[in-house]
């Protein structure tokens, strides 16, 4: 059974820092790539940013570039997203998923606001 727990949201000022974790389970992490999805408040959800199933390569939204790294633990099953810089247009409920897979956890809440 796949599960996919993310964590370590909360609410930051502007120009703060947060680092977000997805724990996955019930497949072969080091064989998918991963990614970071977010859904701010009457938005669709749109593609943060992945990572190679290897960790070697990464990708990221125009709007994250620069500001936001993906990492991944294979050994601990764990994707990680730090978010440096964070603005108030990056409030969101953010989601970790596996490439190919119908799968959702039940995301984590970022709020950015003084």
């Amino acid at each position: 059974q796949v599960q996919l727990v993310e964590s370590g949201g909360g609410l930051v000022q502007p120009g703060g820092s947060l680092r977000l974790s997805c724990a996955a389970s019930g497949f072969t992490f080091s064989s998918y790539l991963m990614s970071w999805y977010r859904q701010a408040p009457g938005k669709e959800r749109e593609l943060v940013g992945s990572i190679g199933a290897a960790g070697r390569s990464t990708t990221y939204a125009d709007s994250v570039k620069g500001r936001f790294t993906i990492s991944r633990d294979n050994a601990k099953n764990t994707v990680t997203l730090q978010m440096n810089s964070l603005k108030p247009e990056d409030t969101a409920v953010y989601y970790c998923k596996p490439l190919g897979m119908v799968y959702w956890g039940q995301g984590t809440q970022v709020t950015v606001s003084s």
